[in-house]
């Protein structure tokens, strides 16, 4: 490997406190140093900005659920085909693209580290067999616990440690990065045509509620000491004026005691979906001030905002909340939704684990809910005041596909165009239901890095990217934008296509194509558990497997060669 000079660009590397510096950047065998000796690969970065490589924090690329959204719509296949070339394999797949154009198109967006935030656990090799054929970024995967029998059972005991110990083991077992709890309890009791509306509803036969589920991983996950708080996707999800529940839920973690001195920390993921006003479509409006006025006073929570798109075809919504995807098959052509191709639906359910559902849905720009969703998200990221708080996603592909970051970036960065939508392109809906006309923030340079890369890998406790200091994995995105000249049009041509993504120091994308398909690390978290602890739960757990599963317990691990390149952050 060639060392690595970065000169002459104009360097965003906000963990650094650099904000638009001349600097240079200096890589040797992967890892940002001081500076480099002799011979060097040197990138002449004049008239361009660097920021390390993109961080996604949510977005659904891999997996069972995946890759059953690509079966169930031939039709996306036809949208944007990828041609085989000699450096790159064929794909297809726009809203859900197959895994080796996943890669490719992360990278050329500068994307070079992706989180898929839900894997069932008994389906994890198959995410982890994905994995491997998606090629250039690094990935890492959160396993569902929200649902799942034994999680339930410790917590109804109020065994901590054990349910500690449990999570410990799944993550070892799965090769899992940190917790992921979707719609708590109302998953299992949709095995039994039942749902949770609310924190304090109970779960079928195991007499425990979502609040206690969402606490009770909370203190496992402090007990433990991961790197990435809880991941929650909250009860509710799509409903009209479910923003009070999502206030609920976090003032939850208020309460809950201190677990070795320290507040528990809270992600709540897609809250765009989360976020809504009214009691239902026909008064629907934004919640979203409500939710950020909370997140300006509580600085121990995280989000990210689901953004909506208006996509060129429909997206493949897909969630581990099953209930949630059969209420929007019913909504259906003939509802505010505008959901024409809604009559398709599928229904999975992992046993004694979690389940999913995946429905296509197009977001028309013209129906009142759909443009009011839009302007949701938009309204989450400007009200928010400390970038460190909120982080760009669409919810890959819930909200619609990754590859609209760049429009979404310059949503946020120019007003000019967000006006432009209110006046020509949405329902006028978006005017009188949301505030978003008033808003005349637009994010810098400095704070998309930050919603994008640096306030991402800090929120995954991630320390080794995010930025470019001594130390770092030379991870870098370069793009072609003047940072003292730029208008709306310039921002989306610039981040659509980087100049160069340098993923470990080797240039990986050049003027948006790719030059190299290098297979990235899987990145996996071990918490800290008293042995005697793990080794009881492990006891336990096997002498109830037969009850539970159809599979042997010796067959349940991801085995090491469907990891070959991993990577341990430990937590604190």
């Amino acid at each position: 490997m060639k060392d690595l000079i970065v000169k002459n660009g104009i360097v965003f590397d906000p963990l650094n406190n650099i904000n638009g510096e001349k600097k240079e950047i200096h890589v040797k065998d992967g890892i940002v140093v001081d500076k480099v000796n002799g011979d060097a690969k040197v990138i002449d970065a004049s008239g361009m900005i660097v920021m390390p490589g993109g961080v996604d924090i949510h977005s659904h690329i891999a997996g069972a659920k995946v890759n059953a959204g690509r079966s169930f719509r031939p039709e996306d296949h036809f949208i944007d085909p990828v041609s085989k070339t000699k450096l790159t394999r064929g794909g297809s797949g726009y809203s859900v693209p197959s895994t080796w154009v996943t890669g490719y198109r992360y990278a050329k967006l500068g994307y070079t580290t992706v989180i898929e935030p839900a894997m069932p656990l008994l389906e994890a090799r198959h995410t982890h067999e994905e994995f491997l054929e998606t090629p250039i970024i690094d990935k890492a995967a959160f396993p569902l616990f929200g649902n799942n029998w034994y999680v339930m059972k410790y917590i109804k005991e109020k065994d901590y440690d054990k349910l500690a110990g449990y999570v410990a083991w799944i993550l070892k077992a799965t090769k899992g990065y940190a917790i992921k709890i979707v719609n708590p309890g109302g998953v299992e009791n949709w095995a039994w045509g039942k749902n949770c509306e609310s924190l304090d509803d109970t779960v079928v036969h195991f007499e425990v509620t979502p609040r206690e589920i969402v606490e009770g991983l909370g203190k496992a996950n402090k007990i433990l000491g991961l790197p990435h708080t809880i991941h929650v996707h909250a009860n509710n999800l799509g409903h009209p004026g479910n923003f009070e529940h999502t206030l609920d839920t976090f003032k939850t973690m208020e309460k809950i005691e201190p677990v070795n001195g320290q507040k528990l920390n809270f992600h709540l993921t897609h809250c765009q979906f989360n976020a809504y006003g009214g009691s239902n479509w026909g008064n629907f409006q934004s919640g979203a001030a409500q939710i950020a006025d909370y997140l300006n006073s509580h600085d121990h929570l995280t989000i990210d905002i689901g953004q909506v798109v208006f996509a060129k075809a429909a997206t493949t919504t897909m969630t581990a909340d099953g209930p949630w995807e059969f209420a929007l098959h019913h909504l259906g052509g003939a509802s505010p939704w505008g959901c024409k191709p809604g009559v398709k639906w599928i229904n999975g359910q992992v046993e004694g684990e979690s389940g999913s559902g995946i429905v296509p849905y197009f977001f028309d720009p013209k129906v009142g809910v759909n443009a009011i969703q839009w302007a949701i998200g938009l309204e989450l990221m400007l009200l928010v005041k400390n970038p460190y708080q909120v982080f760009m996603t669409t919810d890959h592909p819930n909200g619609g596909p990754f590859i609209y970051y760049p429009k979404v970036i310059r949503w946020l960065m120019d007003r000019k165009t967000r006006t432009d939508m209110l006046d020509n392109v949405v329902s006028k809906k978006a005017d009188s239901q949301t505030q978003l006309r008033d808003m005349d923030r637009e994010l810098t340079l400095e704070e998309i890095c930050v919603v994008t890369r640096a306030g991402t890998a800090k929120c995954l406790g991630m320390t080794d990217r995010g930025h470019l200091g001594v130390g770092a994995i030379g991870d870098i995105s370069i793009y072609k934008i003047d940072p003292n000249n730029y208008d709306g049009h310039a921002i989306e041509k610039a981040f659509s296509n980087a100049a160069y993504t340098i993923k470990d120091g080797n240039i990986v994308v050049k003027d948006g194509e790719i030059m190299a398909t290098p297979i990235g690390d899987t990145i996996v978290s071990e918490g800290r558990i008293k042995e005697s602890i793990y080794e009881a739960v492990l006891e336990d757990v096997k002498s109830r497997w037969r009850d539970h599963y159809s599979i042997n317990f010796n067959n349940y691990a991801v085995q090491d060669v469907y990891a070959p390149k991993v990577k341990i952050v430990n937590g604190a």
